[in-house]
């Protein structure tokens, strides 16, 4: 997640080759029907995330914009989206004289409906720490549905387009250029865009963006059932890939666990956590490693960025 707006080296094949055969073949377990809303395994999630660290120090302690940790993280997500059948292509755009690229992963199997359901996360880390929890957390766990589509075969109503974006933490860069490159007829056939941006904070709130209602009913809906009150993302708003989209009319929702903000004694009582204390005292910093992750959190959120993607992806 980047601050308030205000304002590469390939990695060895042999060490890509090795964080692709230690995920290899984890996935949620596949049920019998396509359609059933997936469980996603944190393991798995978390398996993901042990990736991006051993990038991030194999890449002087980060994946930033222009570096060559983003772009090992880059190849790392795209190795495991080409195996498991999905269309990927990178689009180049340059800030601060450094290039980066956003990841696109279209799944091309059906999208009847002529729309697109776009889930999107950022997958660069600021340059003081490697990112895990902002934002590793939501590209493992984007990563992993996108493989349980895969695996279950799914054939869904909407066309699904997984995106991880880069030089998010320049104030969503990345995303912004992929939104202004969009023609308006493309635009008009995404039905929302789907958010998410640090959900495994260590002592985590349950937040929800509330810019569009519509969208944030399904979320609400999820959590409810889970008997999880949630509260609105307002720390959120103008902080991530959400709003050029949102600046364009698309629907927009997502979650999000906390960074900085502090706890309330009011939070405490209803979520758990220690009121007085930071949602993630390790944000942006070098302690923002695999052990930063509250993996109940994460469990909870992956299997609700999963539950999104099937209610309004899969089912239409």
């Amino acid at each position: 997640m980047s601050l308030t707006p205000v304002r590469p080296a390939v990695i060895a094949a042999s060490t890509l080759s090795a964080l692709l055969l230690a995920t290899a073949g984890v996935h949620a377990e596949e049920p019998a029907q396509a359609g059933d809303t997936p469980d996603i395994s944190v393991t798995s999630v978390m398996r993901h995330l042990d990736a991006l660290q051993k990038i991030s120090d194999a890449h002087h302690g980060n994946r930033a914009h222009g570096t060559a940790g983003y772009q090992a993280s880059v190849e790392y997500v795209r190795g495991r989206l080409d195996a498991a059948g999905y269309k990927t292509s990178l689009q180049q755009f340059e800030f601060g004289g450094k290039k980066s690229w956003n990841l696109i992963a279209d799944w091309p199997h059906g999208g009847r409906s002529g729309k697109v359901l776009v889930v999107g996360a950022h997958l660069d880390s600021v340059d003081t720490g490697p990112g895990i929890n902002d934002n590793g957390s939501s590209v493992g766990a984007i990563l992993e549905t996108a493989l349980t589509v895969s695996a279950r075969k799914a054939a869904p109503a909407q066309h699904l387009r997984f995106a991880f974006w880069g030089t998010e933490e320049e104030t969503y860069i990345g995303s912004t250029h992929y939104v202004n490159s969009l023609p308006p007829a493309e635009v008009s056939r995404i039905s929302a865009y789907l958010n998410f941006d640090m959900i495994g904070s260590p002592n985590p709130g349950y937040f929800v963006y509330d810019q569009s209602p519509g969208v944030a009913r399904h979320f609400k809906a999820f959590f409810d059932a889970k008997g999880i009150p949630t509260e609105p993302a307002t720390a959120l708003n103008g902080r991530s890939d959400h709003e050029p989209f949102l600046a364009k009319g698309v629907p927009v929702g997502g979650i999000f666990t906390g960074s900085a903000e502090i706890k309330t004694p009011e939070q405490a009582a209803k979520w758990g956590g220690t009121a007085g204390r930071a949602m993630d005292a390790c944000y942006h910093l070098a302690c923002d490693t695999p052990a930063n992750i509250d993996r109940h959190a994460l469990d909870v959120n992956s299997d609700a960025v999963a539950a999104m993607v099937w209610k309004l992806g899969v089912r239409g």
